[in-house]
């Protein structure tokens, strides 16, 4: 049952424009809490953003009882300025108590206490295809524990299931299969407020961010330039610390020259090789409505590894630089290693020249390239080096 007095008239944004999925899913998730902890409805939700670390208001668009221990949390996206997939989409987080946690296995031996939270997929929530288990970034996950994990009554556990009704659609839009992540969008994002990696004041934001890490005090000309979100949620679980990645949109090449300039010496570019292979062809602005070639790049460095003919052609037509090297590595797994290595060597050395056309050589630059099964795939003869570097010991 519904009661009519949680739900709320849409608001208009205050200082919600441009927030990521995440904040939205938080918002939502707290909104379903506070009915369940029956307080009154209120059209915006105190946030705690964490990334920057202050506090927001969120509006909500609802908030209700659904029946049967579950109450309902509205939001509806708003990514701010610029084009962005997330617009309007409306997010549903259904919530209820779970049985309180036992301290005590059989026998009475003790054993580690169940999650305050636990999470899981609905309709429209994208999830990994090797397990099931709901696609959610490490941000998206510390947000609803810092929002959620302070208002939970002592010995409470909550459950939290998202839907997305409009995922699945949105889905087919993006490349989350290309990253192993079906059934509809992945909730990802590593900070609060969304950055539109095509537009010019997303470079500026960039630019920015790098002349920040490059005035720390304790900066020693080391930097790993991340390309987009899923590498940046990635590469720290292979090991390379949070404070030498800074993402990198779509304007490479200015902010290649900027950190060579600024001081940087030993430089780390990791992204997906469908990405990645742009800078092959010489390619310093990525996106895709600006210039592509990445067929083309594929094929002639193919040709210098030897393949011919209808197999050439074959990869030329290949729907992905993904399906093609995986077409290849199934024809003739040694060639496709190959291929994979002249390209992120090809990778090293014409970005090597660019910064060289743009007088600020001397930068060490080193390339690792990744599938969409988030599995390292090639290292330039640089960038293993610079990889095992960075990692540090093990």
């Amino acid at each position: 049952m519904i009661d009519d007095h949680t739900l709320a008239k849409p608001v208009a944004p205050a200082e919600s424009g441009g927030f990521t999925l995440p904040v939205w899913l938080a918002a939502a998730a707290r909104a379903a809490l506070a009915v369940l902890l029956q307080e009154p409805f209120a059209a915006e939700c105190p946030l705690q953003l964490l990334r920057p670390a202050r506090l927001a208001s969120v509006p909500v668009r609802a908030a209700a009882w659904l029946g049967a221990g579950w109450a309902l949390g509205e939001t509806c996206c708003d990514p701010g300025d610029g084009l962005d997939l997330t617009r309007g989409l409306v997010v549903w987080v259904l919530a209820r108590w779970l049985e309180p946690d036992s301290q005590a296995g059989a026998g009475g031996t003790p054993v580690a206490p169940a999650p305050a939270i636990v999470l899981e997929a609905g309709e429209g929530v994208g999830v990994l295809a090797d397990g099931g288990a709901a696609c959610l970034s490490g941000y998206a996950w510390e947000l609803l524990e810092a929002n959620l994990l302070p208002r939970l009554p002592a010995g409470r556990r909550l459950q939290l299931r998202v839907v997305l009704p409009a995922g699945r659609q949105l889905a087919e839009r993006t490349s989350n299969a290309a990253f192993g992540v079906v059934d509809g969008l992945a909730l990802i994002g590593t900070q609060a407020e969304v950055q539109a990696s095509a537009a010019p004041d997303q470079l500026q934001r960039t630019l920015a961010a790098l002349a920040e890490r490059l005035a720390e005090p304790g900066f020693d000309g080391d930097l790993v330039l991340v390309i987009g979100e899923n590498g940046l949620d990635l590469a720290p679980r292979l090991g390379l610390p949070p404070a030498l990645l800074l993402k990198c949109g779509n304007w490479l090449g200015p902010v290649l020259v900027a950190a060579a300039a600024g001081g940087v010496r030993r430089l780390l570019l990791f992204g997906y090789q469908g990405k990645l292979i742009k800078l092959a062809g010489g390619i310093f602005h990525t996106h895709h409505h600006l210039a592509d070639g990445r067929s083309e790049v594929l094929t002639a460095l193919a040709a210098l590894e030897g393949l011919g003919g209808e197999a050439l052609a074959e990869l030329h037509g290949a729907a992905t630089v993904e399906a093609g090297l995986a077409g290849l590595e199934r024809a003739d797994p040694a060639l496709a290693e190959r291929l994979r290595g002249r390209i992120a060597a090809t990778v090293e050395a014409r970005t090597g020249a660019y910064l060289q056309r743009h007088g600020v050589a001397g930068a060490l630059v080193g390339a690792v390239l990744f599938d969409r099964s988030r599995r390292i795939r090639a290292r330039g003869p640089v960038g293993g080096s610079l990889l095992e570097a960075f990692r540090g010991p093990t």
